[in-house]
């Protein structure tokens, strides 16, 4: 289809044979979207919800990789919702992805207690108090607790789940106490957790974990992943995941 580029916004290749917009003054996707997207499991006939969608790049990005039945994404942003909604309509993915405006905090009040098998979260990482906050309100919303808490992320993830369904959350590893707390709290079960490092010497920076609601008690701690062999070079494990996204695999489900 046609489009319509606004001020600022550019159309970017996924290299899977779709594409998304973004606006390079706001918020734009990194590399934690994409973990996030290789880590998720998203089985066929599956319905799944992304919070805090942002431009659409999660639901996307599974709907390339996954047989899953239906997307949805819920963003609060309505900038980046409007994006979202033309690259699903540019990519022509308006039946298998829907985007819809709202608050993560009354995401069980729109969708409906059960409604889901998977949901996943990409959420702000820091605090409100915590950080430099970004002076761009868009970008700020985006890493900082400003209209959410990770509470409200995990307390909705539950309730719009159905029993044994899953839920898939990037994060800091600094809050990984609270974290599992919090999901426990909420009846996810922690099930897999993976560190990420940016390089293999030092601190990992990100951590990737599956909950089960309602599953029994194990975790399985899975290989650290390293994002770069030097700056600038991915690792094969990396490159394995953006590659797992590419066009022929989506074109052989």
């Amino acid at each position: 289809m046609a489009l319509e580029l606004k001020e600022h916004e550019r159309l970017d290749d996924l290299q899977n044979g779709y594409g998304i917009i973004q606006n390079t003054e706001k918020f734009c996707f990194g590399i934690d979207a994409v973990l996030l997207s290789g880590f998720a499991r998203v089985k066929p006939h599956e319905r799944v919800l992304d919070l805090g969608c942002g431009t659409g790049i999660i639901p996307i990005l599974l709907k390339a990789k996954t047989s899953g039945e239906h997307f949805t994404g819920l963003e609060i942003q309505p900038e980046c919702v409007d994006m979202a909604m033309r690259s699903v309509a540019y990519n022509h993915l308006k039946e298998q992805i829907a985007i819809r405006q709202g608050d993560i905090k009354e995401a069980s009040a729109m969708f409906g207690r059960a409604s889901f098998d998977v949901v996943t979260s990409n959420p702000p990482y820091m605090i409100h108090s915590h950080g430099l906050e970004n002076p761009n309100l868009p970008k700020a919303i985006a890493r900082h607790e400003i209209l959410c808490t990770l509470e409200d992320v995990i307390r909705e993830a539950s309730k719009v789940l159905k029993v044994k369904g899953r839920f898939y959350l990037i994060h800091r590893p600094f809050r990984l106490a609270e974290i599992m707390g919090l999901m426990m709290k909420y009846h996810l079960e922690p099930k897999r957790m993976q560190l990420v490092y940016p390089f293999v010497d030092r601190e990992p920076n990100l951590v990737l974990l599956e909950g089960v609601l309602g599953g029994k008690s194990r975790i399985q701690v899975e290989k650290p992943l390293i994002v770069y062999e030097k700056p600038g070079v991915y690792t094969q494990d990396v490159l394995d995941i953006y590659a797992s996204s590419n066009y022929e695999n989506k074109s052989r489900e």
